[in-house]
């Protein structure tokens, strides 16, 4: 069955090629919704990820809790999850297990989040507006195995689903990039900043494949940031 879905996710992956450069634009979700939302194709055919370093910036007026980024497997819903928890804290999930790193943003501006994980100490850790958290360690030894789906705006409970309103984004959301890597402290301070320093491997806002899913809206950023990616 899992060779099934497999081959279901390539099928559809490889039927929507149309790569889009995002730059100086945003993905806004303007109302809660249980089925709006995007889906990424990520831009990488590996299926074994050890290193995850995940960046995007976001707007909103929301104080409860809220999914950003979701990546799903067929046998993990959570195997790499950023959350907005209700207190206001924003936490990192892998494999079902979740970091509580004490960070939180500001409502009504632009606010940059990265995080970052790997398998060997399980260390995770994550960046908010320059900002970091302590390093703590969850799901050491797992890995992000099998074609991953993932979804913007959407907290998925099952492998591209599950959705509940009460979980959806509400906001607007740029710049998403993820790497099958640990970036540098350097580097996330430049990102923060505005800089890209590399493209992202598995996820890429300057070469993004995606689809679009209810009343999502692409519309002109207007961060002020001055960008740079090497």
């Amino acid at each position: 069955m899992k060779k099934l879905v497999y081959l279901v996710m390539l099928m559809v992956c490889s039927a929507q090629k149309n790569t889009e450069d995002l730059f100086e634009s945003a993905f806004t979700f303007p109302e809660e919704s249980k089925t709006t939302h995007v889906r990424i194709m990520p831009k990488s055919t590996q299926t074994v990820i050890n290193t995850v370093t995940v960046c995007l910036r976001f707007f909103t007026h929301l104080t409860r809790d809220y999914s950003l980024f979701s990546l799903a497997l067929p046998e993990q819903a959570n195997s790499f999850l950023l959350w907005r928890e209700k207190d206001g804290v924003y936490s990192v999930y892998v494999n079902d297990q979740v970091v509580f790193p004490g960070l939180k943003g500001v409502l009504n501006q632009w606010n940059s989040l990265c995080a970052t994980w790997e398998t060997t100490t399980g260390l995770a850790q994550v960046w908010l507006n320059t900002k970091s958290s302590p390093r703590k360690s969850v799901s050491p030894g797992y890995s992000i195995r099998g074609i991953p789906s993932i979804i913007l705006g959407q907290d998925q409970d099952s492998y591209g689903g599950g959705f509940e309103a009460a979980q959806s984004f509400v906001g607007s959301m740029t710049d998403v990039y993820m790497w099958d890597s640990v970036l540098s402290p350097k580097e996330i301070q430049y990102y923060m900043t505005g800089i890209i320093v590399r493209p992202g491997n598995v996820v890429d806002w300057r070469q993004m494949v995606f689809t679009v899913t209810g009343a999502v809206v692409e519309e002109t950023s207007v961060l002020g940031f001055v960008y740079h990616c090497n």
